[in-house]
């Protein structure tokens, strides 16, 4: 993107936060301020009602079901009534177009999504060895006759049967003692998790094959969930990136470790079958009751105590939420595991919990290495989706480039993550007159700077 072109987005970017201020001034005065404050209002009370929802039972439930939907339905009814529903929706949009303009205008120069990757070719393997999960995915294996075309090229490929209980890890190692120079996975993220963790003990490479149901892993590889069969170009023209691997205790994760309330609800044997059930089930114990997680967690020298949640993931998330690209990461190949805490013990902290990461209840920050200490002599965990019991303290590190994966040459790549709008810099970059060469320098900041694969490091 050229320097021009930065400079015209990030005045489009004020021009739509201008007009986004100036459209409620125009409707309603100096008393936009007050419905301002309304409209917000709505949001921390439907959080509060959440909070009620899953936090009791019986009547304060039902209380908060009704306020979670009312209040929002109730600041929309005033504004309508006001005549500044139209006014309201159209503030809105603007600032939505800012931000969007304004994230693409501090969007490095040639995009993300591709970056520093060396495509060189690497050597095909004479002895791959592949397992695939027939159920993963609701059949991906059958539907897209992925063993037929791994056999086509040369793999051997071993089906796991879903009326025996079969030892994935095992199975890989027992390849490994068999000559096999790749190993590889059709299945989801936790059966990912096992063979890589032999493949990175083995420095051999490693191949991806999308068939499970979210495969995030693989998102953030750059592959094409909605194609796993081209996945399997990787064995006859591919190349290879290396990225970090995440430990909770001995346990490898690909994404991520998490503790804490949602490990406990996964933990629940209904779960599965189950799910919301199973959730207004647990919940008003887990987050009031005598069976309330409390973990300690320390890093470095910071110290968080009384926390009901904490994920640690292999590579920071971006954004706690994000919209477009929910659980994206920047990269995977930082060496920095990615940690978010919540400690939420009251109606009014619950609230606060739409200010995001500005939240006294949030807290988010990156680390090599992070310890999780319970009152117990083991920590329930979900560790990419399987439920897994720890003992404490549990001790969660990263291990830089540890895991050599093999892609297709010609795979889609990550789609481009854009940085957050920093409006400092977007006020400096619209009033350039000039069009510096390659780009704004720094304009996202050194996470921008990589993109979501930071490849070009090593």
């Amino acid at each position: 993107m050229s320097g021009g072109r930065d400079t015209r987005w990030a005045r489009l970017a004020l021009l739509a936060l201008a007009a986004a201020v100036l459209v409620p001034l125009v409707a309603a005065g100096l008393r936009s301020v007050l419905w301002a404050l309304a409209g917000l209002a709505g949001p921390a009370l439907a959080a509060a009602g959440l909070w009620w929802t899953l936090a009791h039972t019986g009547a304060v439930r039902a209380l908060g079901v009704l306020v979670s939907v009312a209040a929002p339905l109730a600041v929309l009814a005033l504004y309508a009534a006001n005549g500044l529903l139209l006014p309201a929706c159209l503030s809105l949009g603007l600032w939505v177009l800012a931000v969007a303009a304004a994230r693409i205008a501090l969007t490095p120069s040639g995009g993300a999504g591709t970056r520093g990757r060396d495509r060189s070719p690497a050597q095909p393997p004479r002895n791959a060895w592949i397992v695939m999960n027939c159920r993963s995915g609701g059949g991906k294996v059958a539907r897209f006759h992925l063993a037929e075309r791994a056999r086509a090229a040369g793999a051997r490929v071993v089906l796991l049967e879903p009326e025996r209980h079969q030892d994935v890890a095992e199975l890989a190692r027992r390849a490994v003692a068999d000559g096999a120079d790749l190993l590889g996975v059709a299945g989801g993220d936790g059966t990912q998790a096992l063979v890589a963790e032999v493949a990175a003990r083995h420095d051999l490479p490693f191949l991806v094959i999308p068939a499970g149901t979210r495969n995030h892993f693989a998102l953030d590889l750059g592959l094409d969930r909605e194609n796993p069969a081209a996945a399997l170009d990787a064995l006859t023209d591919g190349y290879e990136i290396r990225v970090d691997l995440g430990f909770a205790a001995d346990r490898v994760f690909v994404n991520n470790a998490s503790f804490g309330t949602y490990a406990a609800v996964v933990s629940d044997p209904g779960y599965r079958d189950r799910k919301l059930r199973t959730v207004l089930q647990t919940m008003p114990g887990l987050l009031t009751g005598d069976d309330a997680p409390r973990l300690r967690m320390r890093s470095g020298r910071r110290h968080f105590d009384g926390l009901q949640a904490l994920l640690v993931s292999n590579n920071p998330y971006r954004r706690a939420a994000d919209a477009s690209r929910p659980g994206r990461r920047e990269c995977l190949d930082s060496g920095r595991l990615g940690v978010v805490c919540v400690r939420v013990g009251s109606t009014a902290q619950a609230a606060r919990l739409v200010r995001g990461a500005r939240s006294p209840g949030l807290t988010r920050l990156t680390a090599d290495r992070v310890v999780v200490e319970a009152d117990a002599a083991t920590v329930p965990a979900g560790v990419d989706g399987e439920h897994a019991v720890l003992p404490a303290p549990v001790v969660c590190r990263i291990a830089p480039g540890a895991l050599r994966v093999r892609l297709p040459r010609h795979c889609p790549g990550a789609p481009v993550n854009r940085p957050s709008a920093d409006w400092p810099r977007v006020v400096r970059l619209a009033l350039r007159t000039g069009t510096a060469p390659g780009g704004v320098s720094g304009a996202g900041g050194p996470a921008a700077r990589r993109g979501p694969s930071c490849h070009s490091r090593r």
